[in-house]
């Protein structure tokens, strides 16, 4: 049985900060380039979920037989995340669900947990999403990106075989952050670098070489997670990996150190440019290293990502000022108000409507509406209609600009979209410029948070400019 990557997905978030800004704003040297940022209304689970969503496509749910979520910033301290994005994917519920967290090693770690369980003619979901606050008015602030990664693994039509796997685990202080602390610590210095990051990459990379019998040489491309390109360059001396020509560029100039979903998203960018027979390096850090290889097979070259990592890095929009990105992550005290509440009971009753956006279709007529209502609109059958999924694109039918309601990214847009296939729905646009807005224009759903009434996290669809 041949198991491995069948396929992947990423999300790179479309707002980019300069980090020349971030140096003007504390009168600092900048490290240069720009870091990906995540929205207002973005969070790890939301970055997941859209990777997720473009790697499980439009396979049957009743397939996934697992969904592994990993970050270090879960937006729950006390919930589990892979369950909401299960539901979200319309997965059966008897899929095992599990959080992989508090480690950078987090996004390894789960797709080497899915390697060793997944069973024949099953899939399992491998997601990650990171949103790290680095400290204002420090290197980290400047470092840190934000993305999302997926890889769907399982047993048929694999695009990259697995070879094999290898894990070092040890307890080191690098970098923290305890429940009491809002910012991430770590010693001054190279500590880290040096007796951390150095020692567990090598130690990684060279315990797989050995496990698989493989030489650097044979080696067409790595995939490794490090906090820069330099930190990267310096591991890797000595190992005999070229780093020109062998290992994948970080993004970190464009993206910035995207935590446990930066692996997912390096690989998933070598697997863009990959041939069969190329055999493929993953590792990643954080209390010790993980590491795999895999093979690239005949099916890679039938295979088409839904979004290609180096597209979303050219489509972007750069925040004009520190204070755009400071009102997105609250740094900034202000209280916006707003009447949106919720409750448990209403995302209990509504919850097929809210997270896997199912609406209805009359039986008699055959039309699609959103949300569901016991009797048709259009032909009045009153017997109720049948829950269908609804189609995750559409047009712009109409939209009204909405500069009175407080928002951390004004104006706060409502739309009104005719999605592909038929349905209608009532939503927010998201990631557009307000002059770009055209009533026509195609346009895509995409998974945010809306508000946090009732002290939750209330996800749910908005539309943004079709890519």
């Amino acid at each position: 049985m041949m198991t491995g990557i069948v396929s992947y997905g990423t999300y790179i978030p479309t707002y980019r900060l300069p980090r020349d800004l971030i140096a003007k704003e504390w009168g600092t040297p900048s490290l240069g380039g720009e870091r990906a940022v995540a929205n207002f209304d973005e969070d790890s689970l939301t970055l997941a979920v859209n990777a997720s969503i473009d790697a499980f496509g439009s396979r049957e749910p009743q397939t996934l037989a697992g969904v592994f979520f990993a970050s270090t910033t879960s937006p729950y301290r006390e919930k589990q995340a892979a369950a909401t994005i299960a539901t979200v994917l319309d997965a059966s519920p008897e899929v095992r669900t599990m959080d992989f967290t508090d480690t950078l090693r987090a996004g390894t770690s789960a797709l080497l947990t899915a390697l060793d369980l997944v069973q024949s003619g099953k899939h399992i979901l491998v997601c990650a999403g990171d949103s790290r606050m680095g400290e204002p008015d420090s290197q980290q602030e400047q470092n840190y990106g934000d993305a999302g990664g997926a890889m769907l693994v399982g047993t048929e039509n694999v695009l990259a075989e697995v070879v094999g796997t290898y894990t070092i685990s040890q307890d080191f202080l690098g970098t923290w952050r305890t429940e009491e602390q809002d910012y991430l610590r770590s010693f001054p210095g190279g500590f880290e670098t040096r007796f951390g990051y150095n020692r567990f990459i090598a130690a990684a990379v060279q315990g797989i070489l050995k496990k698989c019998n493989l030489t650097a040489k044979e080696i067409a491309n790595a995939a490794i997670a490090a906090p820069s390109q330099r930190t990267l360059q310096a591991a890797l001396r000595g190992l005999g990996l070229d780093v020109k020509t062998q290992v994948q560029d970080t993004f970190w100039n464009t993206v910035g150190d995207a935590g446990t979903a930066q692996p997912l998203v390096l690989l998933a960018a070598v697997l863009e440019r990959a041939k069969p027979g190329d055999l493929i390096l993953v590792a990643g850090y954080g209390d010790g290293g993980d590491a795999a290889v895999f093979k690239v097979t005949e099916a890679i070259a039938g295979f088409r990502a839904v979004r290609s990592v180096y597209s979303q890095i050219e489509v972007k929009r750069t925040l004009p000022s520190y204070g755009r990105y400071a009102r997105f992550r609250k740094l900034m005290r202000k209280d916006y108000t707003t009447t949106d509440m919720s409750t448990p009971v209403v995302l209990l009753r509504d919850q097929k409507e809210i997270l896997p956006l199912h609406g209805g279709k009359c039986p008699q007529c055959g039309t699609i509406q959103f949300p569901i209502h016991r009797i048709c609109i259009e032909c009045g059958y009153r017997n109720g209609l049948e829950e269908v999924k609804l189609p995750r694109r559409g047009a712009l039918f109409t939209f009204t600009h909405d500069y009175l309601t407080e928002t951390p990214d004004p104006p706060t847009t409502h739309a009104v979209v005719d999605l592909d296939g038929g349905g209608r729905v009532y939503v927010q646009l998201a990631d557009c410029e307000p002059e770009r807005v055209q009533i026509g224009m195609p346009v895509e759903l995409t998974f945010r948070k809306y508000h946090e009434g009732y002290g939750l996290k209330n996800y749910f669809w908005k539309a943004r400019p079709a890519k």
